[in-house]
């Protein structure tokens, strides 16, 4: 999907961070891109993964702050965030029947690698968003304590079990805003940098085998908020989708989540990012 540039620089700079489970990695590279070329969020906006990766982001936006991030990847696949022994899904599963994986994992990556404890405390504005149960609406969490709405944001409908916030349950952020960019407009950003994982790169084709129906369909659902809030912004928001290097769009499984896998995604993302800020 193409950047439209209005006039340069000025204005309030957003960075939006879209979901895409362990494809996530991706966003890893066009952080140290940003970073390395000077560019700082004056606030960032984060769903799913986006927002594990945004709450970094807004820690810390510098070189260094990019480097923390990358560490925190390396946890992520050695804690087994995305990946659990078999047996133990099996377990879970039996007792839940609801969902794979325990969200304790994650909760400890944020809690150990995350600098600062509430929202108040990053150094950049920062709003996560999840999918409340009870009304199926978008709830944005701007303020108060941090680490479990982060990872509302990323709890994943079958993987991850809801996480209960002030009586109410979420689940991930994707599945109301995949990648969002008309919050960021709202919020008044005049320049937003879309930090996405490669998916919305491709288009995508009609379905040729009865199981590839639900990848479509899943994909057009994530994917139709964003097409139409990019096709509506104003014309006086200069918008740019870094690129993610890939040369095709992955539905990545959860077993891919490795580390040799993720570097090469964050390289990739980092060489095709680091050329179009370049070039701007």
């Amino acid at each position: 999907m193409p950047s439209r540039r209005t006039s340069p620089g000025g204005g309030r700079t957003a960075f939006v961070l879209g979901g895409g489970g362990v494809l996530g990695a991706t966003q890893l590279g066009m952080v140290r891109a940003l970073t390395e070329a000077g560019v700082v969020p004056d606030v960032v906006l984060g769903t799913s993964i986006g927002a594990l990766n945004g709450a970094f982001v807004a820690a810390d936006p510098t070189p260094a702050g990019a480097s923390r991030l990358a560490e925190v990847w390396e946890a992520v696949v050695r804690d087994g965030v995305f990946l659990e022994n078999p047996v133990r899904q099996v377990a879970r599963v039996a007792r839940s029947r609801t969902h794979l994986l325990s969200n304790g994992p994650l909760r400890r990556i944020v809690d150990e690698y995350l600098p600062v404890d509430t929202f108040e405390e990053l150094a950049v504005p920062f709003q996560c968003v999840a999918a409340c149960i009870e009304d199926a609406s978008a709830a944005w969490f701007s303020a108060g304590e941090l680490s479990w709405p982060v990872v509302a944001s990323c709890s994943v409908p079958g993987l991850f079990p809801p996480v209960e916030i002030g009586g109410r349950h979420f689940l991930d952020g994707g599945l109301v805003h995949s990648i969002p960019v008309g919050r960021a407009v709202e919020l008044g950003a005049a320049r937003v940098f879309v930090l996405q994982v490669g998916r919305v790169e491709q288009p995508l084709a009609p379905p040729r085998h009865p199981w590839q129906v639900g990848t479509v369909a899943f994909e057009i659902a994530r994917r139709h908020r964003f097409v139409h809030e990019m096709a509506s912004l104003p014309a006086s928001v200069e918008t740019h989708v870094l690129p993610s290097g890939a040369t095709a769009a992955p539905n990545l499984p959860v077993r891919a989540a490795r580390t040799a896998r993720m570097r090469e995604r964050a390289e990739q993302a980092y060489a095709a990012s680091a050329a179009y800020l370049e070039a701007l």
